[in-house]
């Protein structure tokens, strides 16, 4: 159902790769509720991914980009601004990835060269891309900028590794340029803590169908789906939150809340 949150709005969305993304999602209910967006992802994504497929879906622009790169973001946005008619509205960070998770590296074995790429890819871009369009002044007043985090981020959870540290990085990044682009272009900035959502760049967490349950058993409502994470970003994005910035929003079914659940004692206190 749409309720024409975002009609007129005009938007960009990071890291859309495949019908299991959540950046997918969020690009499909953005203009479900009357937005028009380009889509942004790596070369090598676009290439490997099904994104062109989404665009075609979407009447999208796909801009080919590295999000590390400084040149690139700012082709993104210029370009966006061009094929869109005017400055942006709103902006989707959907970008994580972690050459130590893949390889399987314990956090007291880390790669510390990986370990840089994790930070740049995973965090190091947000603050690229809020750089970059507000030095080019690319989001209009109110507009809304949103990064996808992890609990991990402030409590530890085994198997997540560095992208936990990015991931802290991250939602800093939101509270700092935050209140610099709050207060000279009244764009807000935040992160939404997403439960744990099968997605291509989760499942390179260890044992991740164990902390799917478990945190799908401790949340009162159950995990967060990619689905009702779009319906939050959309939320987000709209004017309906005007005053909200610089805040990490969980998203998790209450999980963050909870330190037992009856289910989950249930299922340790099984004889």
């Amino acid at each position: 159902m749409s309720y024409n949150l975002l009609k007129g709005k005009r938007g960009i969305i990071f890291g859309a790769l495949n019908d299991m993304s959540i950046a997918w999602k969020v690009a499909e209910r953005a203009v479900e509720e009357g937005a028009i967006i380009t889509l942004s992802n790596t070369p090598i994504a676009v290439r490997m991914g099904t994104t062109d497929e989404l665009a075609k879906k979407l009447n999208a622009t796909l801009i080919p980009a590295d999000a590390t790169s400084v040149t690139d973001l700012e082709n993104v946005f210029s370009t966006s601004m061009e094929v869109l008619g005017g400055k942006i509205d709103f902006v989707l960070h959907s970008i994580g990835m972690s050459p130590n998770v893949r390889k399987k590296k314990a956090y007291d074995d880390l790669d510390y060269d990986l370990l840089s790429t994790t930070l740049d890819v995973s965090a190091v871009s947000f603050h690229k891309v809020l750089q970059v369009a507000k030095k080019m002044d690319a989001i209009n007043e109110y507009g809304s900028v949103v990064a996808l985090s992890y609990l991990a981020a402030q409590r530890t959870v085994a198997g997540y590794s560095d992208m936990a540290d990015a991931k802290a990085v991250l939602e800093s990044i939101a509270r700092s340029f935050g209140y610099i682009y709050g207060k000279d272009k009244k764009v807000r900035v935040n992160t939404i803590s997403q439960s744990p959502t099968v997605t291509t760049a989760g499942s390179g967490v260890k044992d991740l169908d164990g902390l799917l349950d478990y945190s799908e058993r401790m949340s009162p409502l159950g995990n967060a789906s990619a689905m009702d994470c779009a319906d939050y970003c959309v939320v987000m994005f709209s004017d309906l939150t005007r005053k909200v910035t610089m805040q990490n929003l969980l998203h998790d079914g209450g999980f963050s809340s909870m330190t037992m659940s009856a289910d989950v004692m249930h299922q340790y206190c099984k004889e």
